[in-house]
This record gives C-alpha cells, structure tokens and sequence, in this order.
C-alpha cells in the first residue's frame, strides 16, 4: 500500500492535534506546513510550539496556501462542516474529528461536496484502526464465534481537565458525551460486527460534570442488522472504568479489555466450549499512524480510509437517534444512509424496550 508523504494544514490548534495528530503525521514523514486558529494568538502560540511555518486567523487564506495539500478538520463541532465544505471546494483532501456535522443534512452536504471535489474525506474514527478491533472483525467474518447474537461495548472515562471546557456546557457546539463518545461506540459496532444499527433506545443523564442540561453520561440498547442486540454505556465521569467490548455469538464469544483506548493495552481474548486463548492479531500500532497511512493511500488511489465519510454520517445518525431516544424516551430508528431530507425528523418505532 503506497502511502505518499503529504503537507497538511491543521484547522484548529486543537489538543487532539498536538498530542496524538502531529507525532503519527511526523511518523509518517508528513509535515504540517500550517495552521489555521479563530484566535490569532493561539494559532500563532501553536505554530512556534510545534514547528509549524505558517499560522492563519483567516480560513480563505489559509486555504489559498498552495503547500497545503490535505486539511486536518479538529475545530469545534459545529465548525466541522463549513470548514470541511471549504476545504473541498478549494480542491484540499479532508480528514475530519468526529462527529462529521452536527445534523445529517449538514453531514449530507460534506459528503455531496468532496465527492464533487473529488477529493478524499475520511472521518477520524481511529479506535477501528487498533489491531485488537481489526482482528475482531475478522474473526467475526470467519464465523469463528458462529452467528453473532449480542454485544456490549462500554467506553466509561473520566474527561481530562484540559477538555472540561464547551464539551460539557455548549449544546450549540455539540457538547455532550453522545457527540463525543457514542459516535465512537456506534462506528465500533459497525464496524467489528459489519452490520448497521437499526434501532435505539437510551437514558442519559447529567450526574456530575455536565451543564446548562448537557449530558456526561448515556446508557442504553441497540439493534443491529441481522437480529444482533447491543448494549452500551458512555460517560465523560467515571475514572476507573476504562472501555471494554465484548462479542458474543452462537459458538463463542471475544472479550476485549481497554478496546477503545489510544495506548496499545488492550488484552483480547477468545472465548469457545474448548476454552480460551489470547486473540491472535498483527503486531499493535499506533492508531493514528494507521489511520494516516490508509488516508494517504486513498489520496495516491490505492485504496480507501479506513473511515470514510459514510462512516462519519452512520455513526453521526446513531448519535442523533440515541439523543433523541433519551430525551423521548421512546425507541428510536436510525435513518440509513442519505435518506434523511431536510426537515425530516427521527421516527421512534417499537421494539426494544428499556
């Protein structure tokens, strides 16, 4: 797999980029060339930290800048799609944060936008990018646990004080833990099981970080294509938990402990009526270099990322009916994929119950 080393330009001087971002980019032999930051200080502050050549305050020339070949979109969630809509349109491949957009008409025109462009979008849903979740999936594929019938999928942390800022208090940027965690949880499950979630039902709450009514906690079921049953549990306020997911089909199961977890700790096991044994799975790398490999690989026309913009629209469409689902309390179904209009609205349905 061809993997060209790429310029980026960096659309928000973000903590995401600085940390875990820039260090798989230099991995890679990519650079960033520039960043782009709504406060001049800051971008300009971010620059000179981390050996960045050009900080922009204005997007249009930002943009305008010829190095920069491929835009890394961290910004604020309600800034996800006009700035991924720029982008496109001034011809810069996009990766972008989840969520994609804050509602699935926004997320629509993302995606009508760069596929116009023709340009690549990928959604950075990186926990599909660990070993551990890859191996899953083929293991589910290769029928090594039967059918699938259940699953169960916590990713319970306690946010750290750097982030305890809009996420928790700024419903119009799309704070809250289903924005930000449960996207992550859905694309998971479509992932690792390769079936689409159908269904929701949920509670969420406000326990103890969260306000101005924005939830830090969210519980509740899924159903998925093929009759498989979900259950999940996200949560911005608990600091022992750490994430698991476990796999559990007609002749065995898989458990993963730490499944969503940047730092390469996972312990995998599986499960069948002879015992179990260690998951096998290729050597652990870092997610986000793996993410920036195939991104890159898609740009050279080998290949596709390994989150697309579809997939950043069906996890969008699975938060979306999870929220509305706890604030009902009803069921809800999830729209598939571009068949909400504008206007439309999340129908609820009958089915699971809480």
């Amino acid at each position: 797999m061809s993997a060209p080393q790429l310029r980026w330009g960096l659309l928000g001087a973000s903590t995401i980029a600085r940390e875990w971002m820039l260090p798989a980019m230099r991995a890679l032999g990519h650079e960033a060339v520039a960043v782009c930051s709504a406060s001049e200080q800051r971008g300009a502050r971010f620059a000179a930290e981390q050996s960045i050549r050009n900080a922009y305050d204005d997007l249009e020339v930002f943009l305008a800048d010829p190095a920069v070949e491929a835009v890394y979109i961290s910004s604020t969630n309600e800034l996800h799609e006009p700035h991924a809509l720029a982008a496109a349109k001034a011809g810069k491949h996009v990766l972008c944060e989840k969520p994609l957009a804050l509602d699935l008409d926004a997320a629509s025109r993302v995606l009508d936008a760069c596929r116009q462009a023709d340009v690549v979008l990928a959604t950075n849903h990186h926990f599909r990018n660990g070993a551990w979740i890859r191996a899953a999936r083929d293991a589910v594929r290769q029928g090594a646990i039967g059918t699938p019938q259940a699953a169960r999928i916590s990713q319970a942390l306690l946010l750290p004080p750097a982030l305890r800022g809009w996420r928790l208090d700024t419903p119009a940027r799309g704070a809250g833990a289903i924005l930000d965690l449960t996207v992550h949880t859905a694309d998971t499950l479509r992932f690792v099981l390769d079936a689409e979630i159908e269904q929701v039902i949920a509670a969420s709450a406000c326990q103890s970080l969260g306000r101005n009514g924005v939830e830090d906690a969210v519980m509740g079921a899924m159903r998925l294509s093929g009759e498989v049953l979900a259950s999940f549990y996200d949560a911005f306020n608990v600091p022992c938990a750490g994430s698991s997911l476990e796999l559990h089909g007609s002749e065995g199961s898989i458990t993963i402990a730490e499944a969503l977890d940047e730092r390469l700790i996972a312990n995998a096991v599986m499960r069948r009526q002879g015992g179990e044994q260690p998951l096998q799975m290729d050597q652990a790398e870092d997610l986000y270099v793996y993410g920036l490999r195939r991104f890159a690989a898609a740009v050279a026309g080998e290949g596709s990322p390994a989150a697309d913009g579809q997939d950043g629209w069906c996890s969008l469409a699975v938060a979306l009916a999870v929220r509305e689902a706890a604030h009902a309390g009803r069921t809800v179904s999830v729209p598939p994929l571009h068949s909400c209009k504008r206007g439309d609205v999340l129908t609820s349905d009958v089915g699971l119950t809480l």
